[in-house]
């Protein structure tokens, strides 16, 4: 019997419909690698599927709603009844909003726990053991420069992403003497539709720091997790980003990043309908909600 036991050995990629995911399947299907493309849209799949046989890679897809509670077993059973196993996993799929905590319906910052955090888990969990098995693969983590600080007015995305951080070192370090590879890649902005769907391309932080291209962050992460690393920091800006944050001291990073992922016009965070420059940064320290 082989190393796979008769099955072949594929490149996983969930969020590959689009953006940094997609462009990681591209640049691992220069390999010629098998890879499995999983996201909920099926023409995006299509789409991201032909770029992979043009840079000379098998494309298997897979339409799969990440927020179920079967999606890691599912994904397992797509694999196993094409012949497939999983040699590396890519978790590129997440999404994150702006906008006080207070104001954001519970539900959708609850979705960003659930994607960001619980299916990356999950999935990880479900594969890495397998690797460990076989002493080889691993798993690539799609990380960011907010996960190395509290993000006021983006919290949950903010920490969602300093979990990814933070498991994926963890891993990494468990791991290292078995040959398989725990990656986190930590962006700053890329040119994404991130920014626009989560509303943060509208805040002054995403407006300063230079944006990044897809396929220049995938690069970089795919070359990085091949070599073994922990944590790839792509861009100069984000290094020096990174390198602040574990600089400053939280009384002084907590209201810059505050300040600079709120804009003018945002509503008070303690619900008045009035903005924030209106209400609650003017009122006396010490006071009650209803003193307005």
């Amino acid at each position: 019997m082989t190393l796979y036991d008769g099955f072949r050995p594929a490149v996983v990629v969930v969020g590959a419909s689009r953006g940094i995911g997609r462009a990681i399947a591209k640049v691992a299907a220069r390999e010629g690698s098998v890879v499995v493309l999983v996201a909920r849209s099926p023409e995006d799949l299509d789409a991201a599927a032909a770029d992979v046989r043009q840079a000379g890679g098998e494309a298997f897809t897979l339409a799969l709603d990440l927020l179920s509670t079967d999606a890691s077993a599912r994904l397992q059973d797509f694999l196993t009844s094409n012949g497939l196993i999983c040699d590396v996993l890519v978790n590129s799929a997440g999404y994150g909003l702006r906008g006080a905590a207070t104001l954001i319906p519970a539900g959708d910052q609850l979705g960003i726990v659930d994607l960001n955090i619980r299916a990356l888990t999950d999935l990880t969990l479900r594969f890495l053991p397998g690797m460990a098995a076989r002493g080889r693969g691993g798993v690539l983590n799609l990380g960011s420069i907010a996960g190395f600080a509290p993000g006021p007015n983006m919290a949950l995305y903010y920490a969602s992403k300093a979990f990814v951080r933070s498991f994926s070192a963890a891993l990494h370090q468990e791991l290292r003497s078995t040959g398989v590879t725990v990656t986190c890649v930590a962006p700053g902005p890329v040119s994404t539709e991130f920014l626009e769907k989560s509303g943060a391309g509208r805040a002054t932080l995403f407006k300063v720091l230079p944006k990044l291209d897809a396929d220049r962050v995938a690069e970089s992460a795919w070359r990085g997790f091949k070599s073994g690393r922990r944590l790839v920091v792509p861009g100069i800006s984000a290094k020096l980003v990174a390198f602040l944050a574990a600089l400053l001291p939280s009384a002084v990073t907590l209201p810059l990043v505050g300040r600079l992922q709120r804009r003018s016009g945002d509503p008070c965070p303690c619900g008045s309908g009035k903005t924030f420059k209106e209400c609650c940064r003017i009122r006396p320290r010490g006071a009650i909600a209803g003193d307005r």
